[in-house]
């Protein structure tokens, strides 16, 4: 188990100590169920009133916040405490699940494959051929990886994900477990025989820095590619369409999805269940509401929720409405 002396944190996070508290802290805890030995966080006025019957040893607190920590506790005052308890959590992280050996032997792998310098290929993986593994790639038990797909160095793949042929992943990706990468988009046309398929012949392209939550599902193109810039971060159970394409450092939350020919801009947020039409454009730095509809172009900066989707400021005047209605 890891634990750290109350100054070794401060020192880590570049903050004041401020208090006096000689305890090993062994991890971190939110406020509520936080005890003796557990370090905390206080990064809004809402959570200081906790921190009185709170038995945490230690609270890592917004410099803004001014309630003393009381005896034999202390306070470690930073600019953000949101980013201070990443670099805690990441301190605490336990180790990842051991290779006993870098490739498996039950592992298939093409001769046509090219497995980068570090790499890990666990049990019962498939790469296919003239795959391209970059350095200190690690693919977990149970993944596939299709033909001509490469892979940048650093990106963890975790398992039951299945990555389709052609497909391009960028430099120090996470694909957590049973991500779909490649698949064919969802196409189909009436005809004599019923409903006739559209074939899907493109490609997935995925940036660097891209992390994909479990069970998520990114389609490749009809044409071209579906593009994921640099930086994006997709939750658990999205579904991205085919020839979407998203800027940098976009955001969708569990359970949204984009239809076919979306295009994100730079830096939008997509809520947890929202829903975006097909061939609709959400400009940079828009926000998409949760639970919302979006059929019409988003501009830049705006927040819109609804379904359908209007402007935030807008639809709230509507829901005053109509309380005031059912009042009548």
């Amino acid at each position: 188990m890891k634990s750290f002396q109350v100054n070794e944190i401060a020192k880590v996070l570049g903050g004041v100590l401020i208090g006096n508290c000689n305890e090993e802290i062994h991890a971190p805890e939110q406020i509520e169920k936080a005890t003796k030995n557990h370090i905390t966080f206080i990064g809004n006025t809402k959570y200081a009133r906790l921190w009185e019957k709170s038995n945490a040893s230690v609270a890592v607190i917004d410099e803004q916040i001014t309630i003393e920590p009381g005896e034999g506790k202390a306070f470690i005052k930073v600019k953000n405490a949101d980013l201070a308890m990443a670099m805690i959590l990441e301190m605490f992280q336990p180790e990842s699940p051991v290779f006993p050996e870098d490739v498996h032997p039950t592992a298939v792998i093409s001769k046509t494959a090219k497995i980068g310098k570090d790499c890990k290929v666990g049990a019962h993986s498939y790469i296919g051929e003239n795959v391209v593994l970059g350095d200190n790639v690690t693919v977990y038990p149970n993944v596939s990886i299709f033909d001509d797909t490469t892979i940048g160095a650093g990106t963890v793949i975790w398992s039951g994900t299945v990555i389709r042929e052609r497909s391009e992943i960028g430099t120090h990706c996470i694909f957590h477990n049973n991500v779909s990468i490649g698949a064919d988009g969802f196409g189909y046309r009436p005809s004599e025989q019923g409903l006739t398929k559209i074939p899907h012949i493109g490609n997935v392209v995925i940036g660097h820095y891209v992390e994909i939550g479990a069970n998520s599902c990114i389609d490749r193109g009809k044409f071209s590619s579906t593009i994921l810039g640099d930086g994006c971060k997709i939750d658990n159970l999205v579904q991205i369409g085919h020839n979407s394409v998203l800027g940098r450092f976009c955001i969708m939350a569990g359970n949204s999805g984009l239809a076919g020919s979306v295009t994100l801009g730079d830096g939008v947020v997509i809520g947890g269940s929202a829903s975006i039409k097909d061939h609709t454009t959400i400009h940079s730095g828009a926000t998409v509401g949760a639970g919302s509809g979006v059929i019409a172009d988003v501009p830049a900066g705006k927040t819109v929720v609804g379904y359908p989707a209007c402007d935030s400021r807008e639809m709230l005047k509507q829901w005053v409405a109509l309380r005031k209605l059912a009042r009548k």
